[in-house]
């Protein structure tokens, strides 16, 4: 079973084998493992990734390939964009060591995307998190790489995990049995999708050159809440019912 205080790496599209490779090597020094990769470019398993990990074997051995976003992070919860543009998309902006925090203390299967070393994530990636993770940088000379991002996101990770088993008992987020922990993002994925069903035939989605507009606001609005698994059962349960014709 995955460790939920441990975040899944996800690494959209990326390019060469190098960076994935040093990417698993900045992971496992902070003690992540395990790694998502969206259709990588030259394909998986690459050559060039296991020199470039300089041991981080485990990381490479175990990683797992999608074929889309989506897929990648379907089973979790908390998705993270990394990203230094919010590229049209609204969501909430925060930094690595928020994010670290978050992790440790929201329950559920957390995700942190990275995109492709020369263009960075597209909007429709970005439209799956339920925040933009942002790392403040020098904004005459902008250039991260793929490796110093996922090592700057590993560090606060592990750090925040330091400072919140070493605060004082009012500072630490006890766990709360009460509270449901949110829907994963296959759930969600099929209540917008029901969404849509619903909306298209009404002409919701029309003029067609705003098409692709709507749905991603409308995608906006339905993940901002952070809806648990009971709250998209009940939405479901509405929008079924709205489906059916009228009883007399």
């Amino acid at each position: 079973m995955a460790d939920l205080s441990k975040p899944a790496i996800v690494l959209v599209r990326p390019q060469l084998g190098e960076n994935i490779g040093k990417a698993a090597r900045a992971m496992l020094n902070f003690g992540l493992t395990e790694m998502r990769l969206v259709a990588p470019r030259d394909g998986w398993p690459n050559p060039s990734a296991g020199p470039a990990a300089s041991g981080a074997d485990i990381v490479l051995e175990q990683a797992k390939v999608y074929a889309t976003t989506a897929e990648a992070v379907a089973d979790c919860q908390h998705i993270h964009a990394t990203t230094v543009r919010k590229r049209g998309v609204t969501k909430p902006v925060i930094g690595a060591d928020e994010a670290g925090r978050q992790v440790h203390t929201l329950p559920g299967r957390h995700a942190i995307m990275f995109g492709p070393e020369r263009s960075g994530l597209e909007t429709e990636d970005v439209a799956l998190a339920r925040n933009i993770l942002t790392i403040p940088i020098n904004p005459e000379f902008g250039s991260l790489n793929l490796a110093q991002a996922v090592v700057i996101v590993a560090y606060e990770w592990s750090r925040m995990g330091r400072e919140l088993a070493g605060a004082d008992d009012a500072l630490v987020q006890p766990t709360r049995e009460d509270v449901l922990p949110p829907a994963p993002q296959e759930q969600l994925d099929a209540m917008i999708a029901h969404f849509e069903r619903l909306l298209a035939p009404r002409g919701y989605f029309r003029p067609e050159s705003r098409t692709e507009s709507t749905r991603r606001t409308l995608r906006n609005l339905l993940t901002k809440p952070g809806w648990n698994q009971l709250e998209v059962r009940t939405l479901r349960g509405i929008l079924s019912a709205l489906e059916r014709e009228p009883e007399d």
